[in-house]
């Protein structure tokens, strides 16, 4: 083998010495507190009732539920039922729906995840 060939057949980096940049860091999985609050809002919003008139019917104070619906408290399953059943719902209604959300939310962040690629290699290269 030539020289030359030998030379053409050696692959150096673009920028020999460089930190490649890091992967990115693995996607947080959601909190059931999240899922669940979006589930109440959403389904308070689609009956188009407010805040406090679902609250007064839950017998939970109008402040609380709007910290539950924004994921900002992690309610008691008594709280979470009552919630639901002023809404219409069972406390299994709301957890199914809440693991629903949960699926939908991981598979598209797994199917994302397959598409990407797995190598930190940019691919940049120089040949001598």
């Amino acid at each position: 083998m030539s020289e030359e060939a030998t030379n053409q057949a050696r692959v150096i980096p673009l920028r020999p010495g460089t930190a490649r940049p890091a992967a990115a860091p693995p996607a947080k999985e959601p909190l059931l507190r999240d899922l669940v609050g979006d589930v109440l809002r959403q389904e308070r919003l689609d009956q188009e009732r407010t805040l406090k008139d679902v609250a007064d019917a839950a017998r939970i104070s109008m402040p609380y539920l709007s910290e539950v619906e924004r994921g900002r408290k992690e309610a008691s399953s008594e709280v979470l039922a009552a919630a639901a059943h002023a809404l219409g719902l069972g406390l299994g209604d709301l957890l199914t729906r809440a693991q629903g959300e949960l699926v939908r939310i991981t598979s598209r962040r797994s199917a994302a995840a397959r598409r990407a690629p797995t190598s930190s290699y940019d691919g940049l290269c120089l040949a001598a």
